[in-house]
């Protein structure tokens, strides 16, 4: 398994609230996983640093590669994260509703699981198709899905920061989770919405295709998003998927 990420303040914001790490247990599964924070000035640093580094210390410390088995030790991980960051909001008047987006790809053999609290995003790039393997939890996503709203106008909705689920802000922790078999050569992007408002799919699949580095297709994919305008922090981090042991 190849991986490389980069993480960018973009063009507008003052501080980078963006959190990305990559982390191994002591049997060889892997984690990787990237949040994007909300709340004050300082808030959604804190919250996004915390949720990564803690859970990926959490998961340094295991030795687990049953692939169900990790599914309820990250869920359990989630809640109890969710619980210090509502304690440290509680604690300090400056990180009062600090939350963040959280999404986690865990790797064990062949197999792998997604999991996404909020609206950044995991995509997978395999035999030249590009395909979301998350769902958006936020206030436009839910609008497509009732029908009240079609995806184009999603992208230009006023609304479409407003996300519907956090890890922190509320009691309550309701992560997707999915499990996932690996094929050679399959790339999966993790990304913020940094890069997805400004980068469309068709620029994302060709970065992918692209014969470079997964280096150069964090940084080039960093770039594109800044040139469109880098409105947020921008965060991409790529695995590939470079032997055989996903094929059946």
């Amino acid at each position: 398994m190849e991986v490389a990420f980069q993480t960018d303040v973009g063009q507008q914001r003052q501080n980078n609230q963006d959190y990305v790490g990559f982390y191994t247990n002591k049997s060889g599964a892997q984690f990787a996983i990237v949040a994007d924070g909300m709340g004050g000035h300082l808030g959604g640093d804190v919250a996004s640093e915390m949720a990564v580094s803690h859970i990926g210390y959490e998961f340094e410390r295991t030795d687990d590669t049953d692939i169900e088995s990790m599914v309820k030790w990250l869920i359990f991980e989630l809640q109890k994260e969710n619980k210090h960051i509502l304690a440290k909001a509680n604690q300090y008047d400056d990180l009062f509703g600090m939350g963040t987006t959280l999404v986690a790809v865990l790797i064990s053999g062949a197999n792998y699981l997604v999991a996404n609290i909020g609206d950044s995003r995991v995509y997978r790039f395999r035999n030249n198709e590009l395909r979301q393997l998350t769902e958006d939890h936020s206030l436009v996503n839910e609008l497509v899905k009732q029908g009240e709203l079609t995806e184009e106008a999603a992208k230009h909705h006023p609304q479409k920061n407003i996300i519907t689920r956090t890890l922190g802000v509320s009691q309550d922790v309701d992560a997707d989770v999915t499990i996932y078999e690996f094929e050679p050569d399959d790339y999966l992007l993790l990304c913020t919405d940094g890069l997805t408002n400004m980068v469309d799919d068709e620029q994302i699949k060709t970065t992918l295709m692209t014969p470079t580095s997964l280096e150069e297709k964090c940084a080039a994919l960093i770039q594109q998003a800044n040139d469109a305008g880098g409105l947020d922090n921008i965060t991409a981090l790529i695995l590939h998927q470079t032997g055989e042991e996903g094929a059946r």
